[in-house]
């Protein structure tokens, strides 16, 4: 059976190996595959919920969509578009705004996250993002939405937001109640200078992640500089549990190889990790380097990638507009 998928990515800007790894190399996987119908949106009005500069947000969009493409992503199957250019969004969040409960969204611990201690500095737009998030999904009747464990919650909510309009407007299965799509095998890639935090951009050392456009040389060193214990790679998945570093790094490479984390503890049991990082930079490069030429030649061929936003919004807005149209019918406009 085909699957309409929908997923987006923000464009903040120096996607890492963390974004491929838990999110991009999975949307190469469902692209390629020729009975899903996909969706890929750059979701630049999420983006602005954290002050944005707006030279480099134009810019970090275009980066997002050379990401998309350099990574195998093809655009002539797939609908790529930047969220802002489709007023559908914008709308929709609003008019699902007004069925979506203060509640629901207060118990979304993202929210909590972001705000910290005084929430009432918090923009609305960060208090209110999973409904606009809702609104992505719902207007393109959405069967399968990927997302990470910090973004189920949110897909829960999105759930509930759709139920609810279905049940105060008597409009059966009208929303469609999209399905999440949870990599199997997956680690969560965290930061190579501290095994217990997220690999993230806003970590003020480059050295803690690696960045999409790194080349091989800058992956090798990276790779030595990590972050490591002074004990073997261990023997079972029990001794990873106090090793946090070992389990990332171990992490890496077996989804790099698509393989399991059982697999390559076999492989490296008590080897030190000298030997286990010039296999791990062998394999980080020989995947990495291509995708990070690729992005810096494709930023130099910005017709191109404007193209590719201007094709996926055509598209995206002739299916949007007649979802919102049906809304205004259904509430009374």
């Amino acid at each position: 059976m085909s699957k309409k998928i929908f997923s987006g990515v923000q464009p903040t800007g120096n996607l890492h190996l963390g974004n491929y790894l838990g999110a991009i190399k999975n949307f190469v996987e469902l692209n390629n595959d020729l009975e899903n119908d996909c969706i890929f949106c750059v979701v630049d009005l999420h983006a602005i919920t954290v002050k944005q500069d707006p030279k480099e947000l134009k810019n970090n969009i275009r980066e997002t969509v050379a990401t998309f493409v350099a990574c195998g992503i093809n655009p002539k199957k797939s609908i790529i578009f930047s969220q802002s250019s489709v007023p559908a969004h914008s709308e929709g969040a609003w008019l699902l705004s007004c069925v979506a409960r203060m509640g629901w969204l207060n118990r979304m611990t993202q929210f909590k996250e972001k705000a910290g201690k005084d929430k009432e500095k918090a923009s609305i737009g960060l208090f209110s993002y999973p409904v606009l998030m809702a609104a992505d999904i719902l207007l393109y009747d959405s069967t399968h939405v990927p997302v990470g464990e910090d973004q189920k919650q949110h897909l829960e909510l999105c759930r509930d937001i759709a139920q609810r309009f279905n049940n105060e407007y008597k409009v059966d299965n009208f929303f469609k109640t999209p399905e999440p799509l949870i990599q199997k095998e997956f680690s969560r890639i965290m930061s190579l200078k501290d095994g217990t935090k997220k690999m993230s951009k806003s970590e003020l050392s480059d050295l803690s992640r690696i960045n999409l456009t790194d080349d091989k040389d800058l992956i090798v060193n990276k790779i030595k500089k990590a972050k490591t214990d002074p004990l073997p790679l261990p023997s079972s998945l029990d001794e990873l549990r106090e090793r946090p570093e070992a389990k990332n790094l171990l992490g890496i490479y077996s989804s790099l190889l698509n393989s399991t984390m059982s697999k390559s503890i076999s492989e490296f049991e008590g080897k030190n990790f000298s030997e286990f990082k010039e296999k791990l930079s062998e394999v980080l490069a020989e995947k990495m380097d291509p995708i990070s030429k690729e992005i810096k030649k494709l930023m130099n061929e910005k017709r191109f990638l404007d193209e590719i936003l201007l094709d996926g919004y055509k598209k995206a807005y002739e299916i949007s507009f007649l979802k919102i149209k049906k809304m205004h019918e259904i509430i009374g406009f």
